[in-house]
């Protein structure tokens, strides 16, 4: 395992990703925004648009019943001056059917309810009385009046517009009246039917209760379906929009009253087919933003290589500190923006401090007096230098073995002398970056920056073997207990590192000394004979 972890992912990388990425994100953003505003103005025309529509032919049979009311009206007038006058009734009721096809059927009836006259002849119902609820209302009321939807005595389903007749000196003598059939050719039929209807739009007509009054199904006609909006928007507003769904299809409605008869005239639209301009749409907009978009790519990521290519030279650079005639290369790098300069002279300014810093760690203060190795205070101002810089590192801890016995045989003089030897071997075993340091008695440490498990294993069993080949004066061989653990800036703390190490030491020692034990794995024993 490597202390020295690289990245597998850079700044350019990352700067184009994210150029990419808001790329996309605003590019789906604008196609969806296009979409619902593009959906909402389809929605809201056709929804005016059918209201418009519904109003128009609303206020068209506006007219057409005033008119036919204007027409029931000077025939009223005339019939008033000579009522008795069979001929004339007729001449009425003929000229009112045949001259303006208004109606249907016109009739002449008189204040108990008999057919004076009627066109056509051949209804039949001269000299009968109306019985219908139309006729009756007509009599009762005696005032201009459209009635209510109705079967009339032909069973056909029949709207009856009426007029009273006064005679000069204010007597009631009947009324003229003309029936529209609903359900067969009229007059109605023809202005509600020969509209022009697009893309699907259809109309029907409903009276106060709902009953279809007209719908390009005929079969439709006379039934009563359900409310399109309550009675009370009905009776606050004279026209408006809604969206609905019939028979399981969404729909887009505009609807209008008429005032006279309070009719109801619907126009609809599928609400699919308002939205089907959508599809062609988001295309042509997705066909002009691509080239934009992709232009706009590629210069991200020209751009994301301008940017990050200072930094990468500079981690490339921060990565070998320690090589000869660095300074010089980071000075020639061209660190052409503000963050970038800055983190060039920070490394510039840190080669300077590391080596003030290696300096002041060969100081007096930081060195142990008798065998030159770095003492504790060293070892916290080199530790505390990795902690800054996050420089990972490899342990060993060294201990001599059987010390106690060499200054209890040959006494301390010797001892110290056993101990300068050792500090020799080591200061001459270690490479240049490493760190050795003398922890107390006859206790050592080695720190090994950017050393890998394996590494670190190598180097402690040679200093390991050197140390018990070597013969000493007055003591002959002496061994030494080694252990071995690593400090990784993402794992765990150094001083967690320096007590792991600590602990293969006495696990060596309690392996029988004169060998190596890493922190976490068996024990590596030396073969040399103890």
């Amino acid at each position: 395992m490597l202390m020295r972890i690289r990245p597998k992912t850079d700044l350019r990388t990352l700067i184009a990703l994210l150029a990419i990425t808001s790329i996309v994100i605003t590019l789906a953003n604008t196609l969806y925004a296009t979409w619902r505003v593009q959906r909402m103005v389809l929605i809201e025309s056709t929804l005016e648009a059918n209201r418009a529509y519904a109003t128009k032919l609303a206020a068209t049979t506006e007219v057409f019943f005033q008119l036919a009311q204007s027409q029931l009206h000077y025939s009223a007038n005339q019939l008033g001056k000579d009522f008795d006058n069979p001929e004339l009734a007729q001449q009425e009721v003929n000229r009112l059917r045949e001259q303006t096809s208004s109606f249907n059927s016109v009739a002449v009836v008189d204040s108990n309810g008999l057919v004076k006259a009627i066109s056509p002849e051949s209804l039949m119902l001269k000299g009968m009385q109306l019985t219908s609820q139309a006729s009756r209302e007509a009599l009762v009321q005696r005032q201009p009046m459209v009635s209510k939807p109705t079967i009339s005595a032909a069973n056909n389903l029949i709207v009856f517009v009426s007029w009273p007749i006064w005679s000069n000196d204010g007597r009631y003598l009947g009324y003229v009246g003309g029936t529209i059939y609903l359900k067969k050719k009229s007059i109605l039929n023809a202005l509600l039917g020969e509209q022009f209807y697009r893309d699907g739009t259809h109309v029907y007509v409903l009276d106060r209760n709902n009953q279809v009054l007209y719908h390009q199904n005929s079969q439709l006609i006379g039934k009563t379906v359900p409310a399109i909006v309550s009675d009370q928007a009905r009776q606050e507003s004279t026209n408006g929009e809604v969206q609905l769904t019939e028979q399981g299809t969404a729909k887009l409605a505009g609807y209008a009253i008429v005032p006279t008869t309070g009719w109801m005239v619907v126009a609809l639209k599928p609400t699919d087919v308002t939205l089907q301009p959508l599809s062609g749409l988001l295309l042509k907009v997705l066909k002009n933003s691509v080239p934009f978009a992709l232009l706009t790519l590629l210069m991200a990521v020209i751009f994301a290589r301008l940017i990050a290519l200072p930094l990468w030279q500079l981690a490339r650079k921060a990565s070998q500190m320690d090589t000869q005639g660095v300074s010089g290369e980071i000075g020639g790098i061209r660190a052409w923006y503000f963050e970038a300069a800055q983190v060039k002279r920070a490394l510039l300014t840190g080669i300077g401090l590391v080596q003030d810093k290696i300096g002041r760690l060969k100081s007096e203060v930081q060195t142990d007096p008798m065998t030159g190795l770095l003492n504790r205070r060293g070892l916290s101002a080199v530790l505390d230098y990795f902690a800054t810089m996050h420089q990972p590192f490899a342990v060993l801890a060294l201990d001599i073995d059987h010390f106690k016995r060499v200054n209890d045989n040959f006494g301390h003089d010797v001892g110290d002398a056993v101990i300068k030897h050792v500090a020799n071997t080591l200061r001459t075993s270690a490479r240049q970056t490493d760190v050795v340091c003398r922890n107390g008695g006859e206790e050592f440490l080695m720190l090994l920056p950017a050393t890998s498990t394996e590494e670190a294993r190598v180097i402690a069993e040679r200093v390991r073997t050197s140390i018990a080949e070597n013969w000493v004066d007055h003591v002959g061989h002496i061994t030494l207990s080694v252990g071995v653990a690593l400090w990784d800036t993402d794992q765990n703390t150094q001083e967690q590192s320096l007590k792991q190490a600590d602990a293969a030491l006495y696990q060596a020692k309690n392996a029988g000394r004169n060998c190596v034990m890493i922190a976490g794995q068996d024990a590596l024993v030396s073969s040399i004979t103890r």
